[in-house]
Order: structure tokens, then C-alpha cells, then sequence
């Protein structure tokens, strides 16, 4: 795994930590265990799923959608981030 830069220069995680780990335990099929790694996992494969979709296939609204996703990845990243970090103090 690539290490974060941002762990390594000031000591704390960034919003994307566990990402990879997450990603990597979604594709073996430990579906709980990417969850508890990096709850926004399923939220950014949703997003990039219709983003995929619309590439072929253009809806009424798309636009709605996206930004709708990309606010609701936003809203998991940084509330499951606040509670991650709250456990370490």
C-alpha cells in the first residue's frame, strides 16, 4: 500500500486514509470490515458508478446526481474522519 504523505509529515491521518485498505478488503469480499476501515467506500463507488453509467448513457438530472453524491461523499468523509479522531484522543 502507499503510505499517506500527509501520516508521515504531521502525525495525523487525512480524510483518505484507509481508502486503500478499504478498497482492497471490498474487492476480497469483506464487505463489514471496508466499512469500518473507510465508511465513505460504498459512497464513492456509487459515485463513480453513475459518473460510469452517464458516460453511455446521458438522463435528465445527471448533473443533480453527481453533485448530490459528491456532497454526500463529502458529509461521510468528514464525519466518519471527526469520529476516527476522536477515538485517538
Amino acid at each position: 500500500m502507499i503510505p499517506c504523505i500527509n501520516k508521515k509529515i504531521f502525525g495525523i491521518e487525512c480524510l483518505g486514509c484507509g481508502m486503500q485498505r478499504a478498497t482492497a478488503l471490498l474487492f476480497s469480499g469483506q464487505f463489514e470490515a471496508a466499512f469500518k476501515i473507510y465508511p465513505a467506500i460504498y459512497t464513492i463507488f456509487l459515485l463513480l458508478a453513475v459518473i460510469l453509467f452517464n458516460f453511455f448513457v446521458k438522463f435528465k438530472f445527471d448533473y443533480h446526481l453527481k453533485i448530490g453524491l459528491i456532497l454526500l461523499n463529502a458529509i461521510v468523509m468528514i464525519i466518519s474522519y471527526f469520529i476516527k479522531m476522536s477515538q485517538f484522543m
